[in-house]
């Protein structure tokens, strides 16, 4: 690093290879940061919460603490300052958290709840499958859950602002970023697309095709109109929600070429009607934020992805270390374009146990991130107060300093960050009370570097 701050004062480098050979040492140097916790056993309670969570045992706040005693579902982070993350449980509570108000004690970061909302009759009564924030204000956000309904609530307040009973159960949901118009689109049990205007406070009309329950649905990142989802019968369909019939065609593994339409670009082209995209469940679709190619995820233990304009498989391969067992949403988090070079689409994979970082075209593994810890339910062998296996649920990616958190189901939230030597160096010292004037100085030039590198990436340095 400090070769590189040196070429680019004197303007050997410049600010966007500056950029990317910074963001890469990042994200080559992203490990887990067992020094930060997330307690969600205490903080702010609402008035009257009676049956709400309990306290935890001093035992369990000592291994833990825990973000949520049955299991963390789901978790999503404002795309607006990046500061504020929802968690859900699968105990129906919710909680906001302010990730930039841990307190320390010694060496260790704890972070309490800005506001939490436990099981209630007004909110959710079984556990929350996803959240996600309001795309033009973070004040408000939505929450589906395993009761069949979806929910509006205020942020500030966790209070809910209004409620849809879909009659199934809602595995995930989508608000397009890029849209006037305001539809939710749900993917339930049942064997359609749901549509829920929130401007009316109805549903608007269904998307029917797939044969069996949808897992997953997506908005196009750039069209308002295009919308992706895949279901239990192992098909992705891509949907225009302007056209009487919809499907605008599936997406078939088999298809390495796509359909060429009038100008290659599936301009007037015949919509496919048969194929799969995966043998088995397809739960997880996600857009890459151009909205070029989509990303689905099956139980065949396969990610594909697919040129959106053809509808073409690019064969992307990522090996036999794909795990993908559970019906639940899965969704591997896309990491912007912005973030590296333009020939680079990284893919963050929670892959059960682990998490894996890959290249999303090329299918090379970058990194493979293991779940620090033991395993509660080794922990707490023949006590009979827990017995959960540590699964990776959700990948929340902090886009604003290349974090990332990740939410199990042992009701922990890990926080993931880049990590150098030094860095553990000074965390061991300071855990050790050893510091000295060697430390200091040390200390002293690595705020230095931070410092210098804060103020060229804020500004374009040129030389006369």
């Amino acid at each position: 690093m400090p070769l590189d701050l040196f070429a680019r004062a004197i303007g050997a480098l410049g600010p966007f290879a500056f950029q990317q050979a910074e963001t890469a040492r990042l994200l080559d140097s992203l490990q887990a940061a067992p020094n930060v916790k997330h307690d969600g056993s205490s903080g702010p309670m609402p008035a009257g919460n009676v049956g709400g969570e309990e306290q935890a045992p001093n035992s369990e706040r000592d291994h833990g603490p825990w973000a949520h005693r049955a299991g963390v579902n789901c978790l999503t982070i404002d795309r607006f300052e990046g500061r504020y993350m929802l968690s859900g449980g699968a105990d129906a509570s919710i909680i906001l958290w302010d990730l930039e108000a841990a307190a320390k004690t010694t060496n260790r970061y704890t972070n309490k709840p800005l506001a939490k909302s436990p099981r209630s009759s007004s909110g959710h009564k079984f556990g929350i499958t996803h959240l996600s924030f309001y795309p033009f204000d973070s004040l408000a956000f939505l929450a589906s859950s395993y009761d069949h309904k979806l929910g509006v609530y205020a942020t500030e307040t966790l209070s809910t602002s209004a409620s849809f009973d879909l009659g199934s159960v809602i595995y995930s949901h989508d608000v397009s970023n890029v849209a006037d118009h305001l539809l939710v689109a749900c993917a339930t049990q049942h064997p359609a697309v749901r549509l829920v205007d929130l401007r009316s406070g109805a549903s608007a009309h269904s998307l029917a095709g797939h044969q069996g329950a949808v897992l997953s649905v997506a908005w196009s990142p750039k069209d308002e109109h295009i919308l992706a989802s895949g279901g239990i019968d192992g098909t992705a369909r891509v949907w225009d929600i302007r056209r009487s019939a919809g499907s605008l065609g599936l997406l078939d593994l088999e298809d390495s070429l796509g359909v060429g339409g009038e100008d290659g670009f599936g301009t007037n082209a015949m919509p496919r009607s048969r194929g799969k995209a995966h043998v088995g469940p397809c739960n997880g679709v996600v857009w890459r934020d151009d909205g070029r190619f989509v990303v689905t995820a099956g139980h065949d233990e396969r990610v594909r992805v697919w040129d959106v304009s053809s509808g073409a498989n690019t064969l992307s391969h990522f090996g036999p270390i794909i795990k993908n067992t559970i019906l639940s949403t899965l969704l591997p988090p896309i990491i912007p374009s912005t973030v590296g070079s333009p020939r680079e689409t990284f893919m963050i994979y929670p892959n059960e146990k682990e998490i894996l970082m890959f290249d999303l075209h090329e299918g090379s593994l970058l990194k493979r991130l293991r779940v620090p810890g033991a395993n509660v339910a080794q922990a707490y062998a023949g006590t009979g107060s827990r017995n959960v296996k540590t699964r990776v649920t959700s990948i929340a990616w902090k886009a604003h300093d290349l974090e990332m958190y990740s939410a199990h189901s042992d009701g922990f939230i890990r926080t993931w960050k880049p990590t150098t030597k030094i860095d553990t160096d000074l965390d061991r010292e300071e855990a050790e009370g050893v510091v000295d004037i060697e430390d200091n100085e040390r200390k002293r030039k690595r705020e230095a570097l931070d410092e210098m590198f804060r103020d060229l990436t804020r500004q374009k340095i040129t030389f006369t």
